[in-house]
């Protein structure tokens, strides 16, 4: 359980309103502007996490072809309050925009239901609420989409109904009855006819309004025209009037009796108003974060807030209706720097981005999505406390520094582990030395309480003890030393010059006078000034290198990319030319084949012989491509096909295997012959010196040095061997 302690005065501070009228500018109702503008920070860890996942499923919708549907209403509440008064009823287009509301929301219902998976957390909250058609459904029983009661609301209101429209009839022949009398008598103007009062009446000249039977019930402007009810007509109009009023009478019966019906649903309309109210409000602030390209940030258990490339919504919004690029700000707070002291000169970026952090924060706990880095982290503060900007008070008859002080009182008060606290100006308002001191010892105060906070300042000894505490930080804004205007960046780590004198003499300030003013300074303050100064100055050049080395490295790696890319081609085209080369020298290897078969036809004219070769050399290089190449089979006529022509595969492999076998003993029989022959002229050959030779079994060739009866000596160049006449077999004669 979380208890936020943000007060009132943090959320004006911060410019948290306007936030709030930015999102209620997305809302498509009015309920839901008014509901936006009363956003407050989220007490309770639970319902914040489930507003934050709530806001981040409707903005994942608009990246998904699942949008979420309309979920506009009419503002029904006085209706809905109306309708819980015993005896009460409402108008028949109240009744209409209920049942409207009804059948919204029950749509929502089943629409989260059916796409849970992507909306969890809204199929969650709708299954809390009662799914029902019955309020739509007997409205509508009764009313039509035109707003009017239909005839067979109740038996009683078709008869009058049905009355009326005879009497009408009656009322129509009687006036066309005395109509037509009146033109064969020439009573009537040119005019003929007209209508008072929602009658139709007989325009009849005024010389003969006598000599016409019925009601006067107007005359013309010159009086030459009077206006009158025929006689026949009347008692079927005074009818009439009876029916249209038991008509009104029998509509507001059932109405009443439809009101008593519906009545018992009053806290479910009251839960479908509210649902809508919500919907409305998620689907603003998911707007306003797709207008914003905001996040959820990852929410850690641990104290730290790690906000990369944030932005303050106000400011990015202004600067980017104007066209102005609005300078990201990251920033660390954690247990090793806990608190951070920003200096740097006035007009620099100090105080927004003290607000950026603080506002940021107080839209995540008030479940607003936020403009960060998706890497970005942060904790879940209990109090958020501010001091920013000059707060006299006029009413209480305090001073600057009077309230400052009275505030700070306040920060020590409700100050604790779980704070976070931005305080703008520390310790300003006041003396400077004693005012520094006082700053000093509140800034231990906060730091001993374990407190996260931002402080910016001019006072040096803020600065130095910044510096000597462990968990606390300096900062700056960077500033350009030879343009004197600031960049708007903070870098963490060391603190900031304020460049007093540099600023001045940008404004317009003699020199001379800024020279008097630097003599009546303190030297040491002056020293201290100008080297912060320096170090800024010598980091701003490092920051430039440091850029300026990540460009060139950026260029490298985009040159590396690109020689990659250069190989991968060059690559690709080797494997080309490979496949290339291999296809060739298959068809080299296949031409070589054919040609054999072709010179050893030439040689034995056997054209029988040729036939069985080729087609037994055929049916090897099949089988080969089929090994490499499986056949997929889709059908089963192309299974059947493919068992049919394996069969006779397999039967031409026997068959070729058979003659292969008998080719095999004949070459066999022939190679014994050969190897008896050769062994015989083996046997009878005399070796002499210099025949080339080799022992058999071995590739090393040699040559004969030496004979002694069966030993021979061999010659191999480097070495010599002593072997047996029976071990060796010739492969070249010697030369005489």
């Amino acid at each position: 359980m979380l208890r936020t302690n943000i007060s009132e005065k943090t959320l004006q501070d911060l410019e948290f309103s306007t936030v709030l009228q930015h999102v209620s500018e997305h809302c498509i109702s009015g309920l839901g502007k008014e509901s936006v503008r009363q956003i407050q920070p989220v007490d309770s860890r639970k319902q914040l996490f489930i507003e934050l996942h709530l806001v981040n499923e409707y903005l994942s919708s608009f990246e998904s072809e699942n949008r979420v549907p309309n979920h506009g209403f009419d503002n029904v509440t006085e209706s809905v309050k109306r309708l819980a008064i015993e005896n009460s009823f409402i108008e028949t287009e109240a009744f209409l925009k209920i049942a409207t509301t009804s059948l919204t929301v029950n749509e929502l219902i089943k629409f989260f239901k059916k796409f849970k998976v992507q909306f969890p957390t809204f199929f969650d909250l709708s299954q809390k609420i009662e799914f029902t058609t019955y309020v739509d459904d007997e409205i509508k029983k009764i009313i039509d989409i035109s707003g009017e009661v239909k005839n067979n609301a109740s038996p009683a209101l078709k008869q009058i109904r049905r009355d009326i429209n005879n009497i009408r009839g009656k009322i129509g022949a009687s006036f066309s009855s005395a109509l037509s009398k009146a033109i064969s008598a020439g009573y009537l103007d040119d005019i003929k006819e007209t209508v008072v009062d929602n009658q139709r009446v007989l325009a009849v000249a005024a010389m003969h309004r006598r000599k016409v039977a019925g009601s006067l019930l107007g005359s013309s402007k010159s009086g030459n025209i009077v206006y009158i009810a025929p006689q026949a007509t009347l008692a079927y109009s005074r009818e009439f009037q009876n029916l249209v009023y038991e008509e009104k009478q029998e509509v507001v019966k059932i109405l009443r009796t439809l009101a008593e019906t519906i009545r018992p649903f009053t806290p479910l309309l009251e839960e479908y108003i509210a649902f809508l109210v919500h919907t409305d409000v998620i689907g603003a602030k998911a707007k306003y974060a797709r207008e914003m390209n905001a996040i959820l940030p990852k929410i850690t258990k641990e104290k730290r807030i790690f906000f990369k490339n944030a932005y303050h919504p106000i400011l990015w919004r202004k600067n980017n209706a104007q066209k102005i690029k609005t300078i990201s700000q990251s920033i660390e707070l954690n247990e090793q720097q806990q608190i951070i002291v920003i200096s740097g000169p006035n007009a620099g970026g100090k105080s927004i981005t003290l607000k950026t952090i603080g506002l940021l924060q107080l839209m995540l706990q008030s479940g607003i999505l936020i403009p960060v880095d998706e890497r970005s982290q942060t904790y879940i503060f209990d109090t958020i406390l501010t001091d920013i900007g000059d707060n006299q008070s006029i009413e209480n008859q305090l001073s600057t520094y009077s309230y400052r002080l009275k505030n700070m009182r306040n920060f020590l008060r409700r100050c604790g582990e779980s704070t976070l606290f931005l305080i703008d100006e520390f310790g300003t308002g006041s003396d400077p030395e004693l005012g520094g001191a006082l700053a000093e010892i509140f800034l231990e105060e906060f730091y001993q309480k374990k407190a996260f906070g931002i402080i910016t300042t001019h006072y040096s000894n803020l600065k130095v003890l910044a510096n000597e505490l462990e968990n606390v930080t300096n900062a700056n804004m960077q500033f350009d030393e030879k343009t004197l205007e600031p960049l708007y960046k903070l870098f963490v780590g060391q603190a900031g010059s304020s460049f007093t004198f540099e600023v001045a003499q940008k404004n317009g300030i003699p020199f001379s006078l800024i020279n008097k003013a630097k003599k009546r300074v303190d030297t040491e303050k002056v020293r201290l000034d100008r080297t912060i100064s320096k170090l800024q100055k010598e980091r701003t050049k490092l920051q430039k290198n440091s850029d300026n080395l990540e460009k060139q490295k950026s260029k490298g790696l985009e040159h590396l990319e690109s020689l990659q890319e250069k190989e991968d081609k060059i690559q690709s085209k080797l494997a080309g030319f490979q496949e290339l080369y291999d296809n060739n020298q298959r068809m080299l290897s296949l031409g070589r084949k054919i040609n054999e078969f072709l010179n050893k036809y030439f040689q034995n004219n056997n054209k029988k012989e040729l036939n069985t070769n080729f087609n037994k050399w055929v049916a090897d290089e099949k089988v080969k491509y089929a090994k490499k190449n499986p056949l997929k089979l889709k059908t089963k006529s192309q299974k059947q096909k493919a068992k049919v022509v394996e069969k006779q595969m397999q039967e031409v492999i026997k068959k070729v295997e058979k003659e292969v076998l008998q080719k095999v003993v004949e070459v066999r029989k022939e190679k014994k012959i050969e190897e008896v022959k050769i062994a015989q002229e083996k046997a009878a050959y005399n070796y002499k010196l210099n025949d080339r030779v080799r022992i058999i079994d071995s590739n090393s060739v040699g040559t004969i040095d030496k004979i002694d009866k069966k030993t021979i000596t061999i010659n191999y160049g480097i070495f010599t061997t002593k072997t047996s006449v029976n071990n060796i077999e010739l492969v070249e004669k010697g030369k005489k």
